[in-house]
């Protein structure tokens, strides 16, 4: 199993996480984004930098994940491709997706753009992340490891 993680908006204390988790288990983690970012040296992770492009990070996250990864996004559609191919994912305020729900979540998602499609978008911006969405990420990530080993 490996970690591949939509880092272009992932919170720092997501990736902080992660590089813990690589250490600790040994665990494959792969940071994926289309600007440069700095990780830890470590032999367990990895940074790999994209051409700057709508979705070329998220196609190159479908086109390495396999059966059994794990994929952090908060992107839907992706989460939604790679459980397509066998995958997980998890976003960073803990919501898990597999085969079992993501078909009615990204339902949910599409019919809610559909409906905000022509209205003036909101000023406010998602919600802030709390030390409550690091705690229920860290929970369903621990699980998760948990249940493939």
């Amino acid at each position: 199993m490996k970690i591949w993680v939509d880092a272009d908006a992932c919170p720092k204390v997501i990736k902080d996480i992660l590089f813990r988790v690589a250490e600790r288990t040994g665990i494959t983690v792969t940071l994926i984004a289309n600007r440069y970012l700095s990780a830890p040296p470590s032999s367990n992770i990895y940074v790999l930098q994209v051409e700057d492009g709508f979705d070329i990070a998220d196609n190159k996250i479908v086109e390495l994940c396999e059966e059994g990864d794990l994929v952090i996004t908060a992107d839907i559609p992706l989460a939604a491709l790679a459980v397509g191919k066998g995958a997980f994912a998890l976003n960073p305020r803990g919501d898990f997706y597999d085969a079992n729900n993501i078909g009615a979540i990204l339902s949910m998602r599409n019919f809610m753009h559909a409906m905000r499609s022509g209205m003036p978008e909101p000023g406010d911006g998602p919600a802030i992340f709390t030390n409550k969405n690091r705690e229920a990420f860290a929970s369903q990530l621990d699980r998760f490891i948990a249940r493939k080993r």
